[in-house]
């Protein structure tokens, strides 16, 4: 079986089946291609070993370590995952959580990863590569969650920002309905005595000539009765 790496300044790694019964001659070819960076037809051969047994851990394994080499991620993870419940008695669970760490850098999926590595690291505490995959994975958790926390913070203040702006925009609209108000004209008491008298001059010569035309019409009247 194959082993990958997720980071590129590390050294690449194989292993062999230890299994017998699994070691089928197109896993032998499949470990021979792959040795010789020959990833797609090693692919085709870990695949063929799976059609004649697809409970093979060490095709799946294997065919895993081929996809991934070919930058198919997901497909290696699918592979990986047809295997999990077999792998913790499969002699090779340190090996096992260590691609599963790597192929979950490459998603980026960084939870996965540090608790890949750090199974990985149970098994075999003096593993190095596990070890500074294991710190990357963290570190690139802690990035990400400080980007989200910035993200947040610039969300929450455009927010801010967005209320300021729409609440200067409804004062400056109030503002301008009441300048275009017509603003009633403040009256002084002089001058409000002054209408009340010119009301009241205007009343009493429209009471006089009414009274004139009353007078005058009751003398007409009286001259008529006369007659």
């Amino acid at each position: 079986m194959n082993r990958f790496l997720a980071l590129s300044f590390l050294t690449f790694a194989s292993v062999l089946s230890a299994f017998a019964q699994e070691d089928k001659k197109e896993v032998r070819d499949g470990n021979r291609k792959f040795r010789h960076n020959d990833f797609k037809n090693s692919e085709i051969q870990y695949r063929k070993a799976l059609v004649k047994d697809s409970t093979s851990f060490a095709a799946s394994y294997d065919l895993a370590s081929a996809l991934y080499m070919q930058k198919d991620y997901d497909g290696a993870s699918k592979a990986l995952g047809s295997i999990a419940e077999a792998a913790p008695e499969s002699g090779y669970a340190g090996d096992y959580a260590y691609n599963l760490g790597c192929t979950a850098i490459q998603q980026k999926d960084w939870d996965a990863a540090i608790k890949a590595f750090r199974t990985a690291l149970l098994e075999h505490p003096e593993d190095m590569d596990a070890k500074e995959n294991y710190i990357y994975a963290k570190l690139m958790k802690q990035n990400q969650q400080n980007q989200d926390q910035n993200q947040d913070q610039n969300q929450d203040q455009n927010q801010d920002q967005n209320q300021q702006n729409q609440d200067q925009k409804q004062n400056q609209d109030q503002n301008q309905d009441n300048k275009s108000q017509p603003q009633q004209q403040k009256v002084s008491p002089q001058q409000a005595q002054q209408m009340l008298k010119a009301i009241q001059a205007k009343e009493k010569e429209t009471q006089d000539k009414v009274n004139k035309e009353k007078a005058a019409l009751l003398q007409s009247k009286q001259k008529e009765k006369n007659w």
